[in-house]
């Protein structure tokens, strides 16, 4: 009986400890969504400047020594603003592919920002950036101003609201030559009255796109194998990214920024959006990779 009544003693003993231990552990658990919640609750201000804003990024040629190249004078911004607390403004930037996030202050009497990036890349830096109405303008300066050729850009920015739409199309006057990719070309120059070679010289060619830019719509109509394989190399191209665009893709490739930049619809705010496709997009996106595969290109002289 002795023995019995140890036993039991010994087992209450040892479910009062996994008790403790089952209590301890859940305290421990709900902690951070504790945390969590109260971090959430920090009260949002301005929610007026939140959006996104688009524009020119371009060189200050008033602090910046040398030379520029062309690239550097038409390069374009997303500049996108999530959150705005007492303590802190969250957003991102949007440049040719690159996502970059920022984080910064609020100066409420004068609306302007002091927004840095993480640092952690050598073209990262600061904005120093101020809210006129529906615009956004001012500077840019690397952190590191060994490593980066151009210092200090300026920022000139219009709010735009990103708006998916499968029935966007590039407009009708959107220049059909991809002036960013070209070729030369050998010509003759003829033979002359003895029937001699009078030589030969060097004509530079750019590739070109037809009117199917324009009538193709590979987020709305299902396309068959019929409807691309006469088509240039450079339309079917447009016609694949024309669905990217259409979800805000920011493009890496110039040629394809040069297209989308025309259309006021345009507005690049991510550097991936392939959760965002539809099932059709999808289905014509991958047929259209298979034709561009094999397609060639046509060129054109240079000032067609």
């Amino acid at each position: 009986m002795k023995h019995l009544n140890l036993i039991l003693a010994s087992l209450i003993l040892s479910l009062a400890v996994i008790s403790c231990k089952k209590e301890k552990t859940e305290i421990t658990e709900t902690k951070p969504e504790k945390d969590s919640l109260i971090a959430n609750q920090t009260p949002e201000i301005h929610k007026e400047m939140y959006g996104v804003y688009y524009g020119y990024f371009s060189p200050d040629y008033s602090i910046n020594d040398g030379e520029y190249d062309e690239e550097d004078m038409v390069k374009k911004i997303s500049f996108k603003i999530n959150k705005i607390t007492k303590d802190s403004v969250y957003g991102q930037s949007v440049l040719n592919g690159n996502q970059r996030p920022f984080r910064g202050i609020l100066n409420e009497s004068t609306n302007s920002f002091i927004l840095d990036e993480p640092g952690d890349d050598k073209t990262d830096g600061r904005f120093d950036v101020k809210i006129k109405g529906d615009s956004l303008v001012g500077i840019w300066t690397a952190f590191d101003q060994t490593a980066v050729r151009i210092k200090k850009k300026g920022l000139k920015l219009v709010k735009k609201e990103f708006v998916y739409n499968p029935n966007f199309m590039l407009d009708k006057d959107t220049d059909v030559v991809d002036w960013t990719s070209h070729k030369m070309k050998k010509m003759s120059f003829g033979k002359d009255e003895d029937g001699n070679d009078q030589g030969t010289y060097e004509t530079d060619q750019q590739r070109y796109a037809t009117n199917a830019i324009f009538t193709i719509n590979a987020s709305k109509q299902k396309l068959t194998e019929k409807d691309l394989k006469n088509l240039p190399k450079l339309d079917m191209e447009i016609i694949k990214n024309a669905i990217f665009a259409r979800h805000g893709y920011s493009f890496k490739k110039e040629t394809f920024r040069q297209f989308f930049n025309q259309s006021d619809w345009y507005v690049p705010v991510s550097n991936n959006v392939d959760a965002e496709l539809t099932p059709l997009e999808k289905e014509n996106a991958a047929l259209l990779n298979r034709f561009i595969k094999y397609a060639e290109d046509h060129y054109d002289t240079f000032g067609r």
